[in-house]
């Protein structure tokens, strides 16, 4: 690996970027591609770049034969995060199911009677205010965001710092006049409406679910329709 292209991936790894690298095996020549742009020597091979992004998207390395060429792509994705706001009944199934897609999930509840190892086990715990929580999670564009509680006072500080984080998905629980609700609250706080309109809610896609665990799957659902829908957009590109 070149010594460009090697200091170039330390530094995106130290940022959490998202980025391929793509090797020809024949002649040795090497770019690094990412989602809206590619630096390198076949930065400018669009069947290379294509197949480079396909793979970030897919989170998945490989070698593939293009012609009489042999590439190498090596995706350096950041893990999958899942910030929740609000220990509820709802955010029991969703840690779990989320833990599985292979999240790492993190749960912010200054009550600490909820957000406690034996009802969540296995994932991260901040009993600390919601907003100083989501600081210390150091949200990336890897990273979905959700509020459950359906407490202004503990979803709200949350979704400030959200909105104003590269999050991929940002969902908040609440009925569409729970919402309208929110809406004019982060109005009053100075975001935009285009800034607001990244907050999916009500959260979930509308499986009309009821129990806690159906809620869980309409939730765990929109976020990864939303992913992937980014991404290939960002592929396309």
């Amino acid at each position: 690996m070149k010594r460009e292209i090697l200091n170039q991936l330390r530094e995106d790894q130290k940022s959490k970027t998202p980025v391929a690298l793509a090797t020809d095996l024949v002649s040795g020549q090497e770019c690094l591609v990412y989602h809206e742009r590619a630096h390198g020597e076949l930065a400018n091979d669009q069947e290379i770049t294509t197949l480079a992004r396909r793979s970030l998207q897919n989170d998945k390395s490989g070698t593939v034969s293009i012609g009489n060429r042999e590439i190498s792509v090596h995706v350096f994705n950041p893990p999958l995060r899942m910030a929740i706001v609000g220990a509820v009944h709802i955010a029991q199934p969703l840690a779990r199911m989320a833990s599985v897609a292979g999240y790492d999930v993190t749960i912010i509840d200054p009550r600490q009677s909820f957000a406690t190892e034996e009802r969540f086990p296995g994932v991260t715990l901040m009993d600390e205010w919601p907003d100083d929580g989501m600081r210390k999670v150091d949200i990336d564009r890897r990273t979905a965001v959700v509020t459950l509680t359906h407490d202004p006072k503990l979803d709200d500080p949350g979704l400030s710092i959200a909105l104003k984080s590269p999050a991929f998905y940002i969902g908040s629980l609440g009925s569409r006049k729970t919402h309208a609700s929110r809406v004019e609250r982060l109005k009053a706080d100075g975001f935009t409406d285009s800034e607001i309109a990244r907050i999916h809610g009500p959260v979930g896609l509308n499986l009309h679910a009821v129990s806690p665990a159906e809620i869980a799957i309409s939730i765990l659902a929109e976020v990864t329709a939303t992913l992937h829908a980014r991404e290939d957009k960002a592929a396309a590109a």
